[in-house]
């Protein structure tokens, strides 16, 4: 269409004698939409000088029409803003506004959520802040900013650096819980240190170590708003405790197998059949966590009867060399064959029939068949530490380095780099004897 023919085409429209109706026809508002959209008309006419002309004899839509309004399109409604309707019928609305001199096109949200009325009043202030020079593309996105969303952010950007899934899903979820149905939908810029109060003051004491996850969490999202911009002030979660009561921590210890029964406990258990039980039997004679048998492949597994756990799957993020005693080898013998990959697969396969380790509540439920409901998993790695203090006892250095704990401070651990490997194979072989029933007499692997 040339410029003449665009001019002549909407001289109709602008001539006094026109028909208000003509404008609340769809096909005439779609029609004067294309021509609103003809570069070579806007040419033509002269955008800026003709605008306000062409608005003044289009009317606003209406609540009615915003509501009646089926056909694919886009529907003026002045001042840059248009209703949108897609090919499936969803409606939104659209900013149509310059920003430092470009052509911008910004979506204000679904019209099933934002009235016409919100509509206008979200593009009067973009255009005030676009004429001041401002961006309002920016500006919105700080302003927009809640507390809910700046909580997910931080959740997607940590949740590569867990190394159990679980704890990612708790930590999102503790959040969902007990914070964000009170300030979730609050912009973070405006939430203060009452605020937070306000949510851990009633589960301070009743609930002590949720609350304390929750602040560090908290804190931890506003210490990431401070940094991206979001948020000015202090961070609101710092000071907190001062105005919260003091609650003496009370230990809360695994519940776990006394040492000396640990020899029945093993009989008992490799009398049982099933990936589980033998899984189980593995992570004791190596006294891992849960996670790591569970997921231990034979790549990790060396001919010389090393296992090595891949940093990526231990909690301190540090790979762990874990010597085979002839007792945790032999449970491998029994396993051989059922993957090529995992060692201890579930009998159950995954939705694309792909094989998979067994999930966190099987050692649970094994020992709820097993009638041992005093008794946890993690709680058998107690068991071998008190064997070591009042049985073998070892030198701490080592029993801790068996279970892959972290000892002494910084300046010991800078100097202490050795992983005592020889001195826990030891310990393992004398491990593996004791809970087979076949120890005799344990000699003390202590430090000369």
């Amino acid at each position: 269409m040339v410029a003449e023919e665009a001019t002549e085409l909407v001289s109709v429209p602008i001539s006094s004698s026109l028909n208000y109706s003509f404008f609340t026809d769809t096909c005439c508002l779609n029609l004067f939409q294309v021509i609103l959209d003809c570069p070579t008309f806007s040419w033509a006419i002269g955008w800026d000088k003709r605008w306000d002309r062409l608005e003044a004899v289009v009317p606003k839509l209406t609540v009615k029409q915003v509501q009646k309004l089926q056909e694919p399109g886009k529907y003026l409604d002045g001042s840059g803003l248009y209703l949108r309707i897609g090919p499936t019928g969803a409606k939104s609305w659209i900013l149509r506004i310059a920003i430092h001199g470009k052509r911008r096109e910004l979506g204000l949200g679904s019209a099933d959520l934002v009235s016409l009325a919100e509509a206008r009043d979200s593009a009067y202030e973009m255009r005030r802040i676009a004429r001041a020079g401002g961006d309002p593309v920016s500006t919105r996105k700080k302003r927009g900013l809640t507390l809910e969303d700046a909580v997910r952010r931080v959740h997607r950007d940590l949740a590569p650096s867990w190394s159990n899934p679980k704890h990612a899903q708790k930590w999102l979820a503790s959040l969902e819980n007990d914070v964000l149905p009170a300030l979730g939908e609050r912009q973070i810029d405006t939430i203060e240190a009452g605020d937070v109060l306000s949510v851990l003051a009633p589960i301070w004491v009743s609930k002590n170590d949720t609350a304390k996850r929750l602040k560090q969490r908290l804190a931890k999202v506003f210490d990431w708003a401070r940094s991206a911009g979001h948020y000015s002030g202090e961070n609101p979660v710092n000071g907190l405790e001062a105005a919260l009561p003091v609650v003496k921590a009370r230990p809360q210890h695994m519940a776990a197998l006394a040492w000396r029964d640990l020899p029945g406990f093993m009989g008992d258990l490799r009398r049982r059949e099933g990936v589980s039980a033998r899984c189980l039997e593995f992570a004791i004679l190596t006294v891992v966590r849960s996670g790591e048998a569970r997921g231990a492949k034979w790549s990790e597994i060396s001919p010389d009867g090393v296992w090595t756990v891949p940093a990526e799957r231990t909690k301190r993020r540090v790979p762990h060399r874990v010597p085979l005693s002839s007792e945790a080898q032999a449970v491998l013998e029994a396993v051989r064959g059922l993957n090529g990959e995992l060692v201890f697969p579930s009998p159950q396969q995954s939705q694309r029939g792909e094989p998979r380790g067994l999930s966190d509540v099987s050692f649970s439920r094994l020992l709820g068949r097993m009638e041992r409901d005093g008794v946890t998993t993690h709680g058998f790695r107690s068991t071998f530490r008190d064997w070591c203090s009042e049985s073998a006892r070892v030198d701490r250095a080592v029993a801790e380095a068996a279970l892959h704990h972290a000892y002494g401070d910084k300046v010991e651990r800078a100097y202490a780099r050795s992983d005592l490997f020889e001195r826990r194979r030891d310990l393992m072989d004398a491990w593996g004897r004791f809970a087979a029933g076949s120890a005799g007499d344990v000699l003390q692997m202590v430090r000369a």
